[in-house]
């Protein structure tokens, strides 16, 4: 049920073995200060020592970025810990942190993710207590890797800028492969 920014990092570190936090009086570079709080969307990269205030999180920025200014988020919803599709949500860099996409496309995990990265997401859901929901992944232009920078509990499905045979076709694999988890653990 804690679906907080802390504990999701914590638990992604946990797991993965490499972090988001930063400590904001001391980290060198350009970091992230955003709200505790799911869904605020109130981002803001800083890149000035400032102290810490009570309700928000300071994590390291990811260079989700792309050649033609654009930032790729891969909005994985999970059944079990399994991925069965993802949403590469994109918008303009300048807007990293709005809740808004220009682009949407639909793709498929293994063109996105690797088996080992898959594995670590799965233990990840596992250690979340995550039955279904959906994982907002960015993967690092720096350093290749990937970082779960939020979970969402109420997944909405389909976001709004995917077009509507898209919207249908992963509501179909969605409902498809919850069905298939639901029976294996009935």
């Amino acid at each position: 049920t804690d679906i907080s920014k802390t504990h999701v990092a914590d638990v992604f570190k946990d797991v993965f073995g490499y972090g988001l936090a930063v400590d904001p009086l001391t980290y060198e570079g350009a970091y992230v200060a955003k709200s505790e709080i799911n869904g605020r969307h109130d981002g803001r990269v800083c890149d000035t020592p400032q102290t810490p205030q009570d309700g928000w999180v300071y994590q390291r920025l990811i260079d989700n970025s792309s050649a033609d200014h654009h930032v790729l988020d891969l909005r994985c919803p999970t059944v079990y810990g399994q991925i069965p599709l993802i949403f590469l949500k994109q918008r303009p860099k300048n807007q990293r942190f709005d809740n808004l996409n220009t682009k949407c496309a639909l793709a498929v995990p293994r063109d996105h993710l690797s088996e080992p990265e898959c594995a670590l997401i799965s233990h990840f859901c596992q250690k979340m207590g995550l039955d279904w929901g959906g994982l907002d992944i960015l993967r690092d232009s720096a350093d290749g890797r990937i970082y779960i920078v939020d979970v969402n509990k109420t997944d909405m499905g389909p976001p709004l800028a995917l077009s509507l045979r898209h919207k249908l076709r992963a509501t179909k694999i969605l409902g498809k492969a919850l069905r298939a988890a639901l029976l294996e653990r009935v």
